[in-house]
């Protein structure tokens, strides 16, 4: 079996806006890195149709992009995309496939077919998922700065504390940290 691990873009105060953080060559690789390793990706309908409407397009050329932007398109054109949605069923991306059915089941049954892993990168499609206990990971690049906006981190709350143990940390030269984190309980 697989683990589930929640990665995302985070800033100081915890805002996970997709328009907000460090978007250089470092931090691409870096996520092209953590795409490398696991097995799939699990959105939710929204995050993909933002993600649908743009990196297609530089991973086929149509959208001059430096290399690190281009190889982190390429790789995540590859990767299967699972997508859970009540309003949408059909995902033309290459390799995208809609998830159905109980979520809790889905998901669990996802991870048991995925040994290399699976990544979730929708903050409130993760929240849901931690609330069924199905997050194993927490992988988070911790950018230096204050949004003072939302949307934000687990913004929909907790049944409780989530305890948990760092595995890693790694300061990037941008200023921003990739911390790596299981749960503890």
């Amino acid at each position: 079996m697989g683990l589930l691990t929640f990665s995302i873009n985070v800033t100081l105060d915890g805002c996970v806006d997709h328009r907000e953080g460090i978007a250089d060559d470092e931090t691409h690789a870096l996520f092209t890195r953590l795409l490398e390793q696991g097995g799939a990706m699990l959105w939710g309908r929204t995050t993909y149709e933002m993600m649908e409407s743009y990196w297609p397009l530089v991973a086929s050329g149509e959208v001059d992009a430096p290399p690190a932007l281009r190889e982190w398109a390429l790789t995540l054109e590859t990767i299967p995309k699972y997508v859970v949605s009540s309003t949408r069923s059909k995902f033309p991306w290459t390799n995208s496939h809609h998830l159905v059915g109980d979520l809790q089941i889905a998901v669990q049954e996802l991870k048991d077919r995925t040994p290399e892993g699976v990544l979730v990168g929708s903050g409130k499609l993760a929240t849901e998922l931690d609330r069924l206990d199905l997050i194993d990971e927490y992988k988070f690049l911790i950018h230096p700065m204050i949004a003072g906006h939302g949307p934000t981190l687990y913004q929909g709350g907790l049944p409780s504390t989530r305890r948990l143990k760092l595995v890693s940390s790694e300061p990037l030269s941008n200023g921003a940290v990739y911390m790596h984190y299981r749960r503890a309980d």
